[in-house]
């Protein structure tokens, strides 16, 4: 007896059939398989498509080809029993890159919307404008760049301008909290969302336990370190690597204050995040004009040192440990849903914060290296220690005290936004579910605050300062990349709601031919017999975001034959291969490869050539355009120019960060795999796997093509044959 069943892949434009001959001997198993893809079957239901040998049909191919039986023994069907099948791992990956459905509201949200435009503004200059400040200048001016760190912070803040309006498209776009996981989410994919979101939730603690430290080293230095005195005296010091000398109970306590202050609601951190930003910047505008005041232009002259005296390789080395001074922005990202209004409040914040933050960093650096030489600074005060040094005690005791006013409003915006990120991966069930709970009351996922709040204030206890600022570098740089991408995709998707159609010179859905009786399985001509359809204007067709543009058409034909968006997809993949390996020639080309003049010059040319096509290729595309909310201009360069900056400061981090953020990497790769991608609410979505089963007695004589089109599946077992359906869809 012979059954025949069904499988569909690709939404039934491909249509595989199977015989199976099932003999007396329980091991021995023959198939039969027959190319039937010119026609089109009125089901969508997911299967798996059977491909054989060589000697079979093969994926793809056009046109009717003879039977092939295959015959194989027990051995083989036992080996064949333990490979995985291409279609499970087909499954596999489409689980992997599977991405968030939105919903239709998408203003509605278990928090209160209760933030305006002034306060996404304030806190994004929170959380930019404190330790970066005071800590960072200092630190980077000393040890990294010198006076140079001015060009440092001019070139992060122009690559943070860059990602800043992707975080602004998003955010208005997409008013959901989560930041960079949830924009990865709803363009690129599940696992690349996981990772992103598990990296941010890295930055957000090492960013509040580094501000931590740097708050309690200005507050020992009010008290001439009396504080760090007394601990290493009566608890002892380490001579660990990347452990602080000695344990900071101060910076841990400070944290915990805090926790305690956000768990109130965002209400309660909003109004203490305006009274600490009003004194921080106060303390600002008076550094400044007593910073000019007392200037010396001979501290960037050739006898200290110069402007430059790390050169180049110092100032990109400066910039990419100052990208942790532009975090703030996204803060806001995160705080979208609970803005009032954030089609117009994130864009705005985004930009008024970033541009004041920005100016701030570049003058404090400018008073700072011209009130001393920059080769004396105090990296873990700089600030207020220029000012002790100049003769002005007074002043470097009200900097110091407003310095820790800065601070806090960092403490506020990392623990602000940290448990709703923690938040949004729990809702989407990538993470614990115990995360995602509200309360009713203050409306703030308690449980995320507390304990992250806890693991903030281990970090501070134990960790080095320096230790954790590099990590942190690498975790954002990371977001800035993927939020860039994610933004080139998007823009060349459609949009929700579209009915997707082909490209004006695609290959048209051709008409249907009745079979031999009404409304019977129907066949549709190949492809390939390129059929044209009469009385249809392509000049003037509206096409959709993600097809070719017409003006292209004529010499990009070839592309028009793909779905919308599946070139773009290529091609953003393309040009962040060929901008990893323009940036790892830039870096280590001379240095670490030691590569001869003509191969270094010839692989920049290739590798520059590589980025430049995928962009052509991407720009050759049609493109969303909406005037409701904020788009980020000169898509697609604005967001390559991001990609390949992010990556070649990346790239200049030292290896060791890189060995911690892998071993960070592999640790959420086990959460992902052991947790989240079981319980994933997409796949909850999914359709289950059904199995649509025909059974056909095929006699010697006869026609299977014209059998297969006479008989159509029925719902219940034919007489007299075994109903197999539950097997097959089980095998």
């Amino acid at each position: 007896m012979m059954l025949l069943w069904l499988s569909s892949w690709r939404q039934d434009l491909l249509l595989v059939w199977s015989l199976h001959f099932l003999d007396e001997s329980p091991h021995l198993e023959s198939r039969l398989v027959w190319d039937l893809h010119h026609y089109r079957v009125p089901t969508r239901a997911p299967g798996t498509v059977v491909a054989t040998g060589p000697s079979g049909l093969q994926a793809g191919s056009h046109g009717r080809r003879p039977l092939t039986l295959l015959r194989a023994g027990p051995t083989a069907s036992r080996m064949a029993r333990w490979l995985p099948r291409s279609t499970d791992l087909t499954r596999f990956c489409q689980k992997l890159n599977r991405v968030k459905t939105l919903e239709d509201d998408m203003m509605e949200t278990s928090f209160n919307r209760c933030l305006s435009t002034i306060d996404l503004t304030l806190l994004g200059i929170g959380g930019m404008v404190g330790s970066g400040l005071y800590v960072l200048t200092g630190t980077v001016a000393k040890e990294i760049a010198g006076p140079a760190v001015i060009v440092s912070f001019i070139i992060a803040g122009f690559a943070s301008l860059l990602a800043a309006l992707c975080y602004a498209e998003f955010g208005a776009r997409v008013p959901k909290t989560g930041s960079a996981y949830m924009f990865t989410y709803v363009s690129v994919g599940e696992i690349w969302a996981f990772l992103i979101g598990w990296n941010v939730l890295l930055e957000y603690m090492i960013g509040g336990a580094a501000v931590a430290r740097a708050w309690s080293g200005y507050l020992d230095s009010i008290f001439n370190h009396k504080i760090k005195n007394f601990t290493e005296t009566h608890v002892g010091a380490w001579q660990v690597p990347f452990l602080a000398h000695y344990p900071d109970f101060l910076a841990a306590a400070i944290l915990l204050v805090a926790t305690a202050f956000i768990s109130f609601g965002a209400k309660v951190s909003s109004w203490l995040n305006h009274v600490f930003s009003a004194i921080s910047m106060g303390v600002i505008l008076f550094i400044l004009i007593m910073g000019f005041v007392l200037a010396q232009p001979k501290n960037w002259s050739t006898q200290e040192g110069g402007f430059a005296p790390y050169g180049l390789s110092g100032i990109m080395a400066g910039t990419a440990t100052c990208f942790y001074a532009f975090v703030g922005f996204d803060v806001i990202a995160a705080s979208s849903e609970e803005a009032r209004n954030p089609q117009r409040a994130v864009p705005r914040a985004i930009a008024f914060s970033l541009g004041l933050a920005t100016g701030a960093y570049i003058l404090v650096s400018v008073v700072l290296t011209l009130m001393v030489p920059w080769h004396t600074l105090d990296p873990d005060s700089a600030l207020a220690d220029a000012f002790y040094r100049r003769g002005y005690a007074w002043a470097g005791f009200l900097v110091a005290a407003g310095s820790i006013c800065a601070m806090n409003t960092v403490l506020l915006s990392n623990l602000f936004s940290l448990p709703r990120i923690v938040y949004a991966m729990a809702e989407d069930g990538l993470f614990f579910q115990i995360f995602s709970r509200v309360h009713p009351r203050t409306q703030v996922p308690v449980v995320g605050i507390v304990v992250f709040g806890l693991l903030m204030a281990l970090l501070a206890l134990v960790f080095d300062l320096e230790a954790l600022v590099q990590f942190l570098s690498i975790g954002t740089l990371l977001a800035y990349t993927f939020v860039a991408a994610s933004i080139i995709v998007l823009r060349f998707q459609q949009q929700k709601g579209d009915v997707p159609a082909p490209a004006p010179s695609s290959r048209p859905n051709p008409e249907p031919r009745e079979g031999p009786s009404g409304g019977e399985l129907k066949e549709y001509e190949s492809f390939s017999d390129k059929l044209q359809l009469v009385d249809r204007d392509k000049s003037k067709e509206q096409r959709e975001p993600g097809q070719l543009k017409a003006a292209f058409e004529p010499y990009l034909e070839f592309l028009s034959d793909f779905y919308p968006g599946e070139v773009i997809t290529v091609a953003v993949v393309t040009l962040m291969v060929s901008a990893i390996c323009l940036c790892s020639i830039l870096v280590f080309g001379s240095t670490h490869l030691h590569l001869p003049t003509w191969s270094y010059s010839l692989l920049l040319v290739l590798f520059s050539l590589g980025f430049l096509l995928s962009l052509l290729l991407i720009w050759a595309h049609e493109q969303q355009h909406s005037t409701q909310t904020f788009q980020i201009p000169l898509v697609p360069l604005s967001p390559a120019l991001s990609i390949i900056l992010n990556i070649y400061l990346m790239l200049k981090l030292s290896y060791m960060t890189w060995l911690r953020f892998a071993i960070w990497l592999l640790l959420g790769l086990l959460v992902y795999f052991g947790y989240g991608i079981w319980h994933s609410k997409e796949n909850l979505r999914e359709p289950r796997p059904q199995c649509v089963s025909a059974r056909y007695v095929v006699f010697p004589g006869g026609s299977l093509e014209e059998r297969v089109q006479a008989v159509q599946p029925s719902s219940q077992p034919a007489t007299g044959l075994p109903d197999t359906d539950t097997d097959d869809c089980k095998r």
